[in-house]
């Protein structure tokens, strides 16, 4: 196990010398001041699905063995077709986990039923991670260890307690804030991650700048302003 919770997905703030390594501490230390799990350093790679050049299932498990056999740093395989239009599916998730580096997935398939075949499948030779902060309470449910989250970039404590409640057995504490979480994501993903979520750090005071392109900036930011009030109501944006 790499990490139990709450693990935040975190922005790269720009300057226009590159990146501004100052605010990053910042974010850095906002996270670790507000509960989430993930540590500092290097304890493993977050491999997504190759894109662009969409390969097969055989494809998907020679390409994750290739690079489980390159290293001794364990392996998060991130598995999101709605970005990179591949699916890495339960049977070969069976295959993917015979792998001893590989030891987990962030899945983001958007698909319940796939990831509870994938939790059945697998069964204890991998952990799963939500990818979709919508569904953390859904896939813990399966048997998830976690998340790596977007919108814990903005609200870590909430995202975190999540974890937390439901590990501790507190179901109804976890599907409440889970439920409370559920209008910022809508906006957070309004447009094109990480977009919105830019936009709500800088909202947050954080000097993060612009995306750079192909991403542009937020054009319409009331929604997620709105969303940010109702979420943290000392915010005087």
């Amino acid at each position: 196990m790499i990490f139990k919770g709450s693990g935040t997905a975190i922005i790269t703030p720009f300057d226009n010398e590159g990146v501004n390594f100052q605010t990053f501490k910042m974010l850095l230390d906002y996270q670790l001041e507000n509960g989430t799990d993930a540590s500092l350093g290097v304890d493993g790679l977050l491999a997504v699905t190759p894109y662009y050049n969409k390969c097969t299932q055989k494809g998907l498990i020679n390409h994750f063995f290739a690079i489980a056999d390159s290293i001794n740093t364990p392996v998060i395989l991130y598995n999101v077709p709605s970005r990179t239009g591949v699916n890495i599916l339960p049977e070969t998730y069976a295959a993917l986990c015979e792998h001893q580096n590989i030891v987990a997935t962030k899945e983001a398939c958007g698909n319940i039923e796939q990831i509870a075949t994938t939790a059945a499948m697998i069964q204890d030779k991998m952990d799963i991670y939500s990818g979709d902060d919508g569904a953390i309470v859904p896939i813990l449910a399966l048997g998830g260890i976690g998340v790596i989250s977007v919108a814990s970039n903005t609200v870590p404590n909430i995202v975190s307690n999540i974890c937390k409640s439901f590990f501790d057995g507190n179901i109804q504490a976890s599907r409440e804030l889970q439920f409370k979480l559920l209008p910022l994501v809508k906006a957070l993903f309004s447009e094109v991650n990480p977009i919105p979520v830019k936009a709500a750090m800088n909202i947050l005071g954080f000097d993060c700048g612009v995306p750079r392109l192909p991403l542009t900036e937020m054009e319409n930011q009331t929604v997620l302003l709105s969303e940010l009030k109702k979420i943290i109501p000392n915010l005087n944006n």
